[in-house]
Parts: C-alpha cells; structure tokens; sequence
C-alpha cells in the first residue's frame, strides 16, 4: 500500500503583503491618528481659553440662573441654578417629542391609508397634503402657526369659545380641568391597569385564534377597560366634579389650564410635517405586501377591516419599522427649531444660559449629548421592536 503525504511547508507571506495583517495595522494607524488629532484639538482649545481668562468645566451648573422661564413642568424660579433650568428645558423637549411621536405614528398612518382608499376624493385630497406639506420647509410652517395664534386669533376678550369652558385666543388654547383630588390618582392607576390588562387579554386572544381561529373582541373589551375601569375607580372614591373653570379676568384668563401658543405652533408644525413622510412610509409598506395575501383573505370571509388589522400591517410593519424609525428621529431633531418661536426647549434654554456664562463649548456639549441621548434611546427601542416582529427563519 502505497501513501502519498504532502509535506510542503506553507510559504510565509511577508508582512506588508499580508492583507490581514495590514488591514490591523492601518485600524492601528487610525486610531492613534484620531487620538493625536484629538489630543492637539483639546490641548490647543485649552490653552487658548486659559489665556483669554475664560473659565472651563460644568461649575455653573450650581450657580444662580437669574432668568424665568414661561412654561415648565415643575417649580422653578430666577433663583434657581442654571442647572434646574436646563432641566425644565430637557423636560419641555420630551413633552415635545414623545406627544409629537404619538400623533404623527397615528396621523400619518390614517393617512397613508387613506392615500390608498379605492374612494376618489379621499385619495386625492391625502395625496395633495401629502405633496403640499412635504414641499414647505418645516421652518417656514413653524413661522406660519405662530403668526396664525398672535396675528389671526382674537384678544382674550374676545377668544372664541368652542364649548363652555374651552376658549381659544392668541393667548393660546385654555380650558378647565377638575380640582386636584386623590381620586384622580386612583383613576390614573386603574387606567394603568386596563393597559396591562389589554396586554394579557390580547395575547390570550392571539393564541386562542391561533389554536382554534376563534376571534375575540379585543377592541370592545379593551374600550370597556379603557373608559369603565378609571370611572368605577373614579366613583368608588368619592366621584369629584369640582372643575377648575377659566374666567376673564382683566387682559387674560385665570384658572384652568393654558396651552401656549408657541407649543401648540410647534407641535402642530412638527406633526402636520412629519406626517406627510410617515404617510409615504406607510403607503409603500401596505403596497409591498402582495395583492394575493389580501384576497385570500377575503376568500376566508375576512371583513376588510380585519384584512388590513391581522393580514395587511403586521407584515408591512416589517418594511415600515427602518424608515419610520428615522422620520420619529427627525422630528425630535427638527424640535429644536423651538427656539425660533420662543418656545423654552433645551437649545432656548441652553442658548440663554451661554449667553449668559460664557461657556459655549460647555452649553454645546450639553445639547450634543441630550440630542444624541434621544436618539439612541429612541432608535434602542425601535430595534427591538423590529427584531420582535421580524420573520423568524427556519
């Protein structure tokens, strides 16, 4: 029996022919590039601040802020540090964006739906919003609700009452709400229930139709949770009707709530803007989904509207999810905008405060890193989601 070994030896690549090795030593390169670029960077700004006598670090933090603030979601005053200010303006910016995310995701939905409906007009008319608001900066749109609150509406003496109790004028959107009662808070916490509720029961029900093709009435139940959980909770504990009802007084209202016109002017703009993407997003989602799956749908005797809840979205959330991901990221960003129309976002807030201080590198970074937060967070969240709904393979 004959056995043929190979025994050549494996030629030695040299070292600067070795793609490998290579592609480490110029990874190597590069970062010890960037840190020397950095270094120079930071060295040289240093230096420089130190001989124009400017001071550096987060000291001012702690110092008195000396400025009010118009809306704020919790006590705040002049004396306050720069510190609580900026705080107020960070929590402006999530009221912003997380009430901005929410009614775009549904309006823009409706409308990309509607951009598809076999109605004529209903098509039309949601095709021409989409192609006018997509065309006008959001800046611009910005500028135009702001004028349309302090140079269109009336005077609070004579602000339009849409129903008793609810007044609009360029003072804002003003209307009651009932007096603080611990109530309330039991109310808020059964609604809190309902939700975890509606979690279970719609999870019950996906594997109950699963199992048998039984379909539960998880809209009608979760509606009844919604609305009949925080009343019984509401009247079990004393059921108070005391409202807190806005009244002329001089030049303005007092009691009730005020919604300014500079937030409702940016919300409005960041909203009616970022639809009109959200909608296009949407439109070409359900349009990737093949014609077959919604006729055999109907073949099954599916009611339209189930067609596109059980059939038609969950797998054009699939092609929805990436893009929507980036227009709820754009509207965060373009929310700094606010500071255009006097809203008191973090930029205003941080703006008035290197203005102040002097300490710009500071004030930037803060907004770089509170802006880059939002992002990250938002687009965590969003990769979760994808993965949860993606198509597992075998």
């Amino acid at each position: 029996m004959q056995v043929n070994m190979d025994t050549t030896v494996p030629e030695k690549i040299p070292f600067l022919r070795d793609p490998a090795k290579l592609a480490i030593l110029y990874q190597l390169l590069t970062v010890i590039g960037v840190g020397l670029l950095s270094y120079y960077l930071i060295h040289n700004t240093l230096a420089n601040l130190e001989r124009q006598s400017i001071s550096t670090g987060f000291d001012f933090l702690g110092k008195e802020a000396s400025f009010e603030i118009g809306e704020k979601l919790m006590r705040y005053s002049a004396a306050d540090s720069y510190g609580r200010a900026l705080s107020i303006g960070f929590l402006n910016t999530l009221v912003v964006a997380f009430i901005g995310i929410t009614l775009t995701v549904i309006f823009g939905t409706v409308l990309g739906i509607a951009r598809l409906s076999k109605n004529w007009l209903m098509a039309r008319l949601a095709a021409i919003y989409i192609e006018v608001f997509q065309d006008i900066p959001i800046l611009l749109q910005l500028f135009f609700w702001y004028a349309f609150f302090y140079e269109i509406l009336p005077a609070p003496q004579k602000a339009l009452g849409l129903m008793p109790g609810v007044f609009l004028c360029n003072r804002g959107l003003i209307f009651g709400v009932p007096y603080w009662h611990v109530a309330h808070l039991y109310a808020a916490a059964a609604f809190g229930l309902a939700c975890l509720l509606i979690f279970f029961i719609r999870t019950w029900a996906a594997k109950r139709q699963a199992a048998s093709g039984r379909i539960f009435p998880v809209m009608k139940v979760a509606i009844a949770l919604f609305v009949g959980l925080p009343l019984l909770a509401w009247w079990l504990t004393g059921a108070p009707a005391t409202m807190n009802v806005p009244r002329l007084s001089g030049f303005n209202f007092k009691g009730g709530v005020t919604i300014s016109p500079e937030f409702t002017a940016l919300l409005l703009g960041l909203v009616l803007y970022t639809s009109a993407f959200v909608a296009e997003v949407v439109r070409a989602g359900i349009q990737s989904v093949g014609k077959g799956q919604r006729e055999a749908a109907l073949t099954i005797g599916l009611k339209p509207g189930q067609v596109l809840n059980l059939v038609i979205l969950p797998q054009a959330l699939r092609v929805i999810v990436p893009p929507l991901t980036s227009q709820m990221l754009n509207l965060t960003k373009n929310s700094s905008l606010a500071v255009a129309i006097g809203y008191p976002d973090f930029v205003s807030v941080a703006g008035t405060t290197i203005n102040q201080t002097g300490q710009a590198i500071e004030g930037v970074a803060l907004i770089m890193f509170v802006y880059l937060a939002f992002s990250l967070s938002t687009s965590a969240f969003m990769n979760w989601y994808n993965k949860k709904i993606a198509i597992v393979e075998r």
